[in-house]
């Protein structure tokens, strides 16, 4: 349990923290970058980690990952806070004086707002240095497109760092402002994007018997492959969905019968056991639909995230420390469909995410007029200081 004496209570985040840390995600929002390309997020992140005289700073992680270390002078447990770096390429619609000045990118998920709630951690840890063990603030890439986690394990730097716990939250609109979800066993699903391609022969418009036109193949495939989804709650193991996203035949002229198809589909399972399946069944279809058509096909794979399972012992971590601030929980709400690459550290530490509410009347996650409610930055950061000082002080 965290120790009685709540020493940052009710000082922190003060005031002037709160300020700081709400216009840093509002410069953050204006300036957002997408998966693989946040060298400018990473520099903002630096600059805002400096005052806070971290003991390392691992730059470049992963990509453009950043890791900052606070160490104790006692052994201990090493406990890491993940946020994210990446934005979407959405468009944003909104009037407010600090969206998107890039065209056609924008922080519609909250990682914005996640980083703010690190830097508040930070913000902490640079006046309150851990007793034992170590804590350690990452500022993770790629997570939108799945690859993120995997290289930040992957590379060699973060033996260096491996931690015992690793803990993140993700704001989740329509579960009320300020409550949070949190449960051990499956959080978020498996998902993958599946890229198909069907190749026949083009022909002239008047002619179109002459060609081989990939479109009655692309009429049947759509129904059939989302039919392989069984529907249901993602709290049943044998929940699956498979979402159409994207389909293009052709080319836009008048005069040309299509020679060429592209279908992109969303595979989704709770776990990766039914991914592994659900992938066979609808690798088959394809490749059936395709050899009855006379078409050429290729099938590739991207977005390629894991289930996400969260640790026991590091679910009560977190559990612990929402009880110490007194924020209720809501149960029955997990897994959420969405996927998460925050699984891929369940490979190397205990690990467990929460969601924490953005309010009931909060747009969607994605949707191109959301906004990440600002006054959930104070109360995330408080709930991971909490973790840090079970363990840590």
């Amino acid at each position: 349990m965290p120790p009685k004496d709540n020493a940052f209570a009710p000082g922190f985040p003060s005031n002037a923290d709160i300020a700081a840390l709400t216009e840093w995600r509002r410069d953050l929002h204006r300036h957002p970058e997408l998966s693989g390309e946040e060298a400018e997020t990473a520099k903002r992140v630096v600059e805002m980690l400096s005052p806070t005289k971290p003991d390392r700073v691992l730059a470049g992680l992963g990509g453009h990952g950043i890791a900052a270390v606070y160490e104790a002078a006692e052994d201990g447990p090493s406990i890491l806070l993940r946020c994210e770096l990446d934005a979407l390429p959405i468009e944003e619609l909104s009037d407010v004086p600090y969206r998107s000045e890039v065209q056609g990118k924008a922080h519609l998920c909250g990682h914005d707002g996640h980083m703010a709630i690190l830097a508040g951690v930070a913000r902490w840890l640079g006046a309150n240095r851990p007793v034992r063990g170590r804590a350690i603030l990452l500022f993770q890439p790629a997570e939108e497109d799945g690859a993120g986690a995997a290289k930040v394990i992957a590379d060699p730097r973060f033996a260096e760092i491996t931690p015992d716990y690793a803990l993140s939250l993700h704001n989740m609109p329509g579960l009320r402002f300020g409550h949070a979800t949190l449960e051990p066993g499956a959080m978020a699903c498996a998902s993958r994007g599946m890229k198909i391609t069907l190749t026949g022969r083009t022909a002239h418009a008047s002619q179109p018997e002459t060609g081989l036109s990939p479109v009655p193949a692309m009429s049947r495939l759509m129904p059939l492959l989302t039919g392989l989804g069984t529907g249901g709650v993602p709290s049943d193991p044998d929940f699956s969905l498979v979402t159409v996203t994207h389909a293009r035949v052709g080319e836009p002229a008048f005069g040309v019968a299509p020679g060429q198809a592209e279908l992109w589909v969303t595979l989704r399972t709770q776990n990766d056991a039914g991914m592994d399946a659900l992938v066979a069944r609808a690798g088959a279809a394809v490749g059936a639909a395709a050899i009855e058509a006379g078409l050429q096909h290729e099938i590739s794979y991207h977005d390629v995230f894991r289930h996400c399972d969260n640790d026991a012992e590091a679910t009560q971590l977190l559990a612990s420390a929402l009880e110490a601030e007194n924020i209720p929980t809501e149960p029955g709400k997990l897994p959420m469909r969405a996927s998460e690459d925050f699984g891929r550290f369940g490979d190397v530490s205990k690990s467990a995410m929460m969601l924490l509410g953005s309010g009931t009347d909060c747009a969607a996650l994605h949707n191109p007029d959301y906004d990440f409610p600002d006054s959930l930055i104070a109360i995330g950061a408080r709930v991971f200081v909490q973790c840090l000082r079970q363990r840590l002080f």
